[in-house]
């Protein structure tokens, strides 16, 4: 329990660190390109940004994607399971994608405040109603995105970089596949039907009204699983 204690802090505070580094970042460039716009204008009216949670889904990307490597080589080498390993990673994910959701949502309700015209990711989707909805929903859509790109990672570990590329242009070629029966095979009123339960995943009813409980429930879901191939595949997972 103390071993999975320390992996678990190591990993939340070595990232912990890098928030404050990255919104300070994000932060200046905004104010930097609203000045330079702002004077090559004239007038600072009308100016600003949208959707500031895409350079976070950036930036929680790259954590999930560079999450393993490094760390998983020192954890191993001082004695954790890999047990221990996937669940302090995944705390670090929880951890982080938590703040940062919590941040985004302050920022995007307050900017709204001020400026009517900003629209944050949740609000374009679902509105400014429910600021704890607003954080939960984030918070999940961050977490789900690291657990893919982790699995990924652990994948192309797995398989080797030239069989990662002989699978990516697989998934490609579903896509294609997928695209071509939805076009060709399926019927109008199957492909209706699917598009009707993928709207009702996102929340949006039938009858017009937003369920913010059905988006909810879906990012867990993809979370779940995602991460739940995570930990059948670091389970037998070497460093190559």
């Amino acid at each position: 329990m103390k071993k999975l204690k320390a992996a678990v802090q190591y990993e939340c505070m070595t990232s912990f660190k890098f928030i404050w580094i990255f919104y300070a970042i994000q932060y200046a460039v905004v104010l930097l390109i609203t000045l330079i716009v702002g004077i090559s204008m004239g007038t600072f009216e009308n100016l600003g940004t949208d959707v500031l949670e895409m350079n976070t889904l950036i930036y929680i990307g790259i954590l999930g994607a560079l999450g393993f490597k490094e760390d998983f080589k020192m954890l191993i080498q001082n004695g954790f399971t890999r047990r221990q390993i996937f669940t302090a990673t995944l705390s670090m994910f929880c951890f982080i994608s938590g703040i940062m959701a919590f941040v985004d949502t302050v920022v995007g309700n307050v900017i709204h405040h001020f400026n009517s015209g900003y629209s944050s990711l949740y609000s374009g989707i679902y509105g400014y109603d429910n600021i704890f909805m607003n954080w939960l929903w984030l918070f999940l859509l961050y977490v789900t995105l690291c657990n893919l790109l982790y699995l990924l990672m652990l994948i192309i570990n797995k398989v080797g970089k030239t069989a990662s590329i002989y699978l990516g242009v697989a998934a490609g070629g579903m896509v294609l596949l997928i695209i071509a029966v939805f076009k060709y095979v399926l019927s109008a009123e199957a492909v209706a039907s699917m598009i009707s339960f993928f709207m009702k995943s996102m929340g949006f009813m039938p009858d017009g009204t937003i369920n913010c409980m059905f988006p909810v429930l879906t990012l867990a879901a993809l979370a779940a699983i995602f991460g739940t191939g995570s930990y059948a595949i670091i389970r037998h997972t070497e460093l190559k």
